[in-house]
């Protein structure tokens, strides 16, 4: 061709051997740089620790209200990591709002939960009102904040609201009112000595008590792993325990189980308890690192813990192993041990496949001792009154104490300490001053959004691990919610599906896609039975973690327990009256759609059962019985 331009192989050459003017890709801008450094502090000599990633997104999202592009670049060059691996793990969880540099961050983040039990309480009326009247602000629906018994629970910046009203918020709004509130009640480290508090630490770390007889008394006493898993707690110290050290040990305290809220209770009161039995039980396995990882929304108890922790190395009662902080950032499937794992590691929250299990391989390589909160606030009281005393409580041939959950249509809502094997029935009953004025018991989730639902007619079996098994629910962590005959379960079903959308991680297919579907499906008036349980199949016997292997709990509940409600398309189903039953679709609304980020997280522990026949196989959310 007359007009073709050719360009020769030895010009193509001497062209690549050209320096460039400029690297490729976006480039550091000093004014950047300098700001990230002030926030994060210079690096070691070996450079700033790659597991410290979320930790530092972590002060760049609280210092300018969310995080711009040229602080992500420049934080990526301070951590010599790429900036896409540092934009993969920012935009994984829900809490670190991703900025443009030419956008404005908001003000003010109000959120407002819109999970079952605060949803029941007029959640999504009162978000719609704070949306329509704070114009100045960002008010967004979230998944739950661990507040069942305060619904609805909203949060003001890192301010958490109880009964939410919209005058209270926007008071707080008005006020700029964004930090954390005081825990004056909370029991601080002078005090927890005056009543012999870390005692029983020192005499296990300096031999004074055998190693053999504590875990003795764990077992003999049956604790079992209380964030869902109900691994005994005693052989798992000795699997671990035999493992080649170094070792280390996992806190979960990522409780993100809609209707779970004891950990928080329980830390906000004697986080020194708890501290103790991090301690016994380091010392007795040998874990030279403790990781402690604390979900998002609970900001208060996270001031509170860095304070006593900061007052308890300042002055220990024993040798104490490096203890460690770490904040989750909005995840729900971080409650699943191996995806917190990889928190902890600054990676995004994916689980890991198994095996081989954490004890063998977890954190950072090692072996690894992963414990929910409550297990470890038990260990101080259990050694010291013995193991007997503790199975020594329990109802209906069920050994030991539970601490229950109890939200919903109850008149007195909170944690409630039972003993094990008690009925739904006695529960409300003897320790929630019966249903609330005007309802009366008509169904009834026994361990959370993952644990099904049951009908008033199944009151009366035992809530402890193992017996609801054969009515295809299980216990779980002990997240009882309550409806009544003014609710419908169809839709109770419907709000933790659409949960359960918005916090897949998107890493495997089942869950990512199934759980997506599912809540279009039961949206239907009357629901496609075959479909529905083909794919809770599917999701139940291909879905990497215990997360899209319980999701399918709901469906069949209400497939078998409550067929009036869909192949009717009863009056109950449907209801989007400020009283409760449409929960998550604001949700889904907000966000274009419930899928529309299917590979971004939000918060939640150690693991759920594969299937309703199978055994408790963790947490709040995924993982396995294995230790």
């Amino acid at each position: 061709m007359a007009n073709a331009t050719h360009i020769g192989l030895e010009q193509v050459r001497q062209q690549l051997r050209q320096p460039r003017s400029q690297l490729k890709g976006r480039q550091v801008s000093d004014e950047a740089r300098a700001e990230v450094r002030t926030l994060i502090g210079l690096p070691l000599k070996d450079g700033h620790r790659r597991d410290l990633l979320i930790e530092h997104l972590h002060v760049l999202n609280d210092h300018f209200h969310g995080l711009f592009e040229r602080h992500i670049v420049a934080l990526a060059a301070e951590m010599r990591l790429p900036v896409v691996e540092v934009f993969e793990v920012a935009s994984f969880y829900h809490h670190f709002e991703i900025l443009k540099d030419s956008e404005a961050a908001p003000r003010i983040t109000a959120r407002v939960c819109d999970s079952l039990s605060c949803s029941l309480a007029g959640s999504d009326s009162l978000l719609r009102q704070l949306q329509n009247d704070l114009l100045d602000v960002k008010v967004v629906p979230v998944p739950c904040l661990g507040r069942c018994e305060q619904s609805p629970a909203a949060q003001v910046g890192q301010q958490a609201v109880a009964h939410a009203t919209v005058e209270r918020v926007a008071q707080r709004v008005a006020q700029d009112q964004t930090t954390p509130n005081d825990l004056p009640d909370a029991i601080r480290l002078d005090a927890y000595l005056q009543t012999g508090g870390y005692q029983l630490a020192q005499q296990v770390a300096t031999g004074q008590r055998d190693v053999e007889s504590v875990i003795q008394v764990l077992e003999s006493s049956g604790l079992r792993g209380l964030g869902g898993a109900g691994f005994p707690a005693g052989r798992k110290w000795r699997i671990v325990r035999s493992q080649p050290g170094p070792r280390l040990m996992a806190v979960n305290i990522d409780e993100g189980e809609p209707g779970t809220f004891k950990d928080r209770t329980c830390l906000e009161a004697d986080p020194h308890r708890f501290l103790e039995g991090v301690l016994i039980a380091a010392s007795v396995v040998g874990c030279e690192a403790v990781y402690i990882y604390l979900r998002d929304e609970y900001h208060e108890a996270r001031v509170l813990l860095t304070q006593e922790l900061t007052a308890l190395q300042a002055n220990p009662p024993c040798a104490l192993p490096r203890i460690e902080l770490r904040r989750g950032a909005g995840a729900y499937i971080c409650g699943e041990e191996s995806a917190m794992i990889e928190s902890i590691e600054g990676k995004r929250g994916e689980p890991r496949m198994r095996p081989p299990y954490i004890a063998e391989v977890g954190l950072f390589g090692r072996p690894t001792l992963a414990h929910n909160f409550e297990t470890l606030f038990w260990v101080r009281e259990l050694i010291e009154q013995g193991g007997d005393s503790f199975a020594a409580h329990g109802r209906h041939d069920r050994k030991g104490l539970r601490r229950f959950s109890v939200s919903g249509r109850v008149r007195q809502p909170g944690v409630k300490l039972a003993p094990a094997g008690v009925t739904l029935r006695e529960l409300v009953d003897e320790y929630c001053g019966g249903m609330a004025e005007g309802h009366t018991l008509y169904a009834y989730l026994p361990g959370g959004a993952s644990g099904g639902i049951l009908p008033e007619r199944l009151a009366d079996l035992p809530l402890d691990f193992d017996t609801l098994q054969p009515h295809g629910c299980f216990i779980g962590s002990a997240a009882v919610m309550v409806l009544s005959q003014h609710d419908s379960a169809r839709e109770a079903a419907l709000n933790v599906m659409r949960f359960f959308a918005h916090e897949s991680c998107g890493q495997c297919t089942p869950c990512r896609v199934g759980t997506d579907k599912a809540a279009q499906l039961m949206t239907a008036k009357v629901w496609d039975a075959d479909t529905l349980l083909d794919l809770a199949q599917v999701m139940a016997d291909a879905s990497i973690c215990g997360l899209g292997q319980a999701a399918p709990n709901p469906i069949r509940c209400v497939l078998d327990y409550f067929p009036d409600e869909i192949n009717t398309g009863s009056p109950r189903s449907a209801r989007d009256d400020g009283e409760g039953g449409d929960g998550g679709k604001a949700r889904e609304e907000a966000v274009g759609g419930a899928h529309k980020q299917p590979v971004i997280a939000s918060e939640a522990r150690q693991s759920i059962p594969a299937s309703p026949q199978a055994s408790n196989t963790g947490s709040d959310v995924g993982g396995s019985a294995q230790p």
